[in-house]
């Protein structure tokens, strides 16, 4: 019995990556936190949204989280970003799609998690992003500009959206790749700003076809690759283990986003 639930507790443990201190931090913000219903088609939409604590109405920042869903460090760097003047939502794409229609913290592991983002049709998360960047615009504090970025999975979205949403200011791509299919890529309006980590050949491959593509139509893409990063860098970075590579990407790239976010 004994040896069970040990072998239980290492088994959730590797399912389960540890973001405690992620949470403690967020938990620790003096900012107002809350969350919103979107309504996309027929479903609701849990977003968590963050605003600064400024004079000034302020810039809408919408985050696209990584393939493991919305998670305590998402929710942590939309709290850090709204410490720097921005108001940011952070929208589950998981919402309802989880056992008794929960979101992310209903799936039983990781794994589950990112089995159903990989399969959330484009559709359906171009609608969310629609819902939360709609909410962003209406709410009284906001300048009516906004930005999206996203991580992983969320990079991904997130250059795809650029190519259907064409009010935003900019598109912060975190070690994602640009649609497959160039020609959308004229419909982009925003410039798009990548950020990549160094050892992340499966991602950085894609860059210098999307390098010649964006600049054949015309468009802004500006990528910065960071030596020594890994994939996930902004999060890895992070963390009390975190290796120095990963520490000093993420903050160069951080530094980043703060002079891009400033400029629109």
């Amino acid at each position: 019995m004994r040896f069970a639930l040990i072998f239980a507790i290492f088994a959730l443990a590797s399912l389960v990556p540890s973001q405690d201190w992620a949470k403690k931090l967020m938990e620790g913000s003096p900012r107002h936190q809350e969350w919103v219903d979107l309504k996309s088609g027929a479903r609701t939409v849990k977003a968590f949204v963050v605003y600064p604590e400024i004079k000034e109405k302020a810039t809408v920042v919408v985050l696209i989280h990584e393939i493991m869903g919305l998670t305590d460090w998402v929710m942590l760097t939309a709290d850090l970003l709204a410490k720097e003047g921005f108001i940011v939502i952070a929208p589950d794409f998981l919402s309802e799609m989880g056992p008794s229609k929960g979101r992310t913290d209903s799936f039983p592991d990781v794994g589950k998690a990112r089995e159903a983002i990989s399969g959330l049709p484009p559709e359906q998360v171009t609608g969310d992003l629609n819902a939360a960047c709609d909410y962003g615009k209406a709410l009284p504090a906001s300048n009516g500009k906004l930005v999206v970025g996203g991580f992983c999975w969320g990079g991904t979205q997130t250059f795809r959206f650029a190519t259907q949403r064409s009010d935003l200011k900019g598109s912060l791509v975190f070690y994602g790749s640009a649609p497959t299919d160039s020609s959308l890529l004229s419909q982009i309006n925003a410039p798009v700003y990548g950020f990549y980590g160094g050892n992340d050949a499966r991602i950085n491959a894609t860059i210098p076809d999307t390098e010649k593509a964006m600049k054949s139509a015309g468009k802004t893409y500006e990528p910065v690759i960071y030596d020594g990063a890994g994939h996930g860098f902004m999060r890895a970075g992070q963390m009390p283990e975190a290796q120095e590579a990963n520490v000093k990407g993420r903050n160069s790239a951080w530094e980043r986003v703060l002079k891009i976010l400033r400029g629109v």
